[in-house]
């Protein structure tokens, strides 16, 4: 059901002027945004999504090397130049959900065509070409500017999961000639069944040595999780599959909290989010579950723990997955209580489940906006967390935590990342193979 906003609020929104935070006269709408697709978003929750998919997609247009196309893991957030920062170290799951993001910044016109499309030329060609892989998966980390793998970061397969869907995303949505080339190759060349080592699930990744020795990482992703888009994406190898039994090979843990029971585990809120961000589990179930449904479960269960803490949590103040905190990153939230949980909010939290409870979560975004906005709303968005009763607010944004609220906050207004993602024959013969069909 639609959300009450007043005018007054809509019209800052539309603006660009949140909070007297403003954006480069580039940047800020040239005109109204266009309209959801979805019955229940009024004008005004269209316009709260649209800045928040404007900022977000500033921040992956700007702190980016444009000679790389590599985007940093994180910025701060008060950058009122938009100059690159001082930070070298990009992401490729930060960069995964840049590629999605520049898509959507071309279909809403928030910078031109022209530009965009050279944008993801570059990235694709330098992770092609230039950047380190191994058997086609690439380090987490690396120099923004070089490419060089960072100090210590491992070969992620999850992180190359989520650029592979940034990839995907961006060759079906440009249908551009040379994108397709690029994107197709980078993807084909991914060794899928290099990464099952001589299991029957895929490792979590590959060390190349130093502190942590050469060799596989002996931890495995064999536990739902995050981590249904990694199998779908082998198995729909056209190059290199892993056999669809995989799809069989990780457990699903029942979790009960109060009156709700759905598949999951001790995990942060991210985990029931980031899969779906890019494959369209609506309506669609295998032989355990509808996901979709099972993340919106997931989230209600979260809501009604946050709430049932006695650390300030409200219907207007709840939301806690993997960022950073006072005393540093943690990977936190419940049920059941997962790491410090003291009253900070994260907001992509609610952003990234928009998708799964949009009346809820779309109260969360505009009243952290509302309350909180001249201390934690600036040029890229949202801080990465806040906690207003004890002063404290994070001083950085996170690519990847835009990334996901950025995606979810699309896919709630049109579906645009579900529909371009899917249209790719690969994700779709690999959920047939997996025993997908109408819920």
């Amino acid at each position: 059901m639609a959300i009450d906003y007043t005018r007054r609020n809509a019209l800052r929104l539309m603006t660009g002027a949140v909070s007297g935070v403003a954006l480069p006269a580039w940047a800020k709408p040239q005109r109204q945004p266009a309209k959801s697709s979805h019955r229940g978003l009024s004008p005004e929750d269209d316009a709260l999504l649209d800045d928040l998919e404007r900022r977000a997609a500033l921040f992956f247009w700007e702190q980016t090397d444009p000679a790389t196309g590599q985007i940093l893991d994180r910025a701060k957030w008060d950058n009122a130049t938009g100059e690159l920062s001082p930070k070298s170290l990009a992401s490729i799951a930060a960069t995964g959900f840049g590629l999605g993001a520049l898509c959507i910044a071309d279909q809403r016109h928030y910078r031109t065509h022209s530009d965009i499309l050279q944008r993801v030329r570059t990235t694709l060609e330098f992770y092609l070409l230039k950047l380190p892989h191994e058997h086609g998966f690439f380090s987490h980390f690396s120099d923004v500017h070089t490419g060089k793998p960072a100090h210590g970061s491992e070969i992620s397969s999850i992180d190359t999961a989520i650029l592979m869907c940034g990839v995907l995303t961006a060759r079906a949505y440009f249908k551009d000639p040379a994108i397709t080339d690029l994107a197709t190759k980078l993807y084909e060349r991914v060794d899928w069944p290099w990464m099952m080592n001589g299991g029957s699930t895929l490792s979590m990744g590959y060390n190349t040595g130093g502190f942590f020795g050469a060799g596989f990482i002996k931890t495995r992703w064999d536990r739902y999780c995050e981590l249904m888009m990694l199998y779908l994406l082998a198995i729909g190898s056209p190059t290199h599959p892993i056999d669809a039994s995989s799809w069989d090979s990780f457990s699903r843990p029942v979790m009960q909290f109060g009156n709700y029971s759905y598949i999951g585990s001790h995990d942060p809120l991210f985990v029931h989010q980031f899969s779906h961000a890019w494959f369209d589990f609506r309506a669609k179930r295998d032989k355990y579950a509808n996901y979709f449904e099972n993340s919106v479960t997931a989230t209600k269960a979260h809501m009604a723990f946050c709430l049932g803490l006695q650390e300030g949590y409200t219907d207007d103040y709840w939301g806690v997955t993997a960022s950073d905190s006072a005393t540093g990153y943690r990977a936190w939230g419940g049920p059941p209580k997962l790491g410090p949980v003291d009253g900070t909010v994260v907001p992509c939290a609610t952003a990234g489940s928009l998708p799964f409870l949009p009346a809820e979560c779309l109260r969360v975004q505009r009243a952290l906006k509302n309350s909180y906005g001249g201390q934690a709303y600036g040029r890229y968005g949202f801080r990465d967390a806040l906690h207003p009763a004890a002063n404290w607010y994070d001083n950085d944004v996170l690519g990847i935590d835009l990334g996901i609220g950025m995606m979810m906050a699309e896919n709630l207004r049109s579906g645009f990342i579900w529909k371009h993602f899917m249209s790719n024959k690969e994700p779709v013969r690999a959920m047939q193979l997996c025993g997908f069909r109408p819920a």
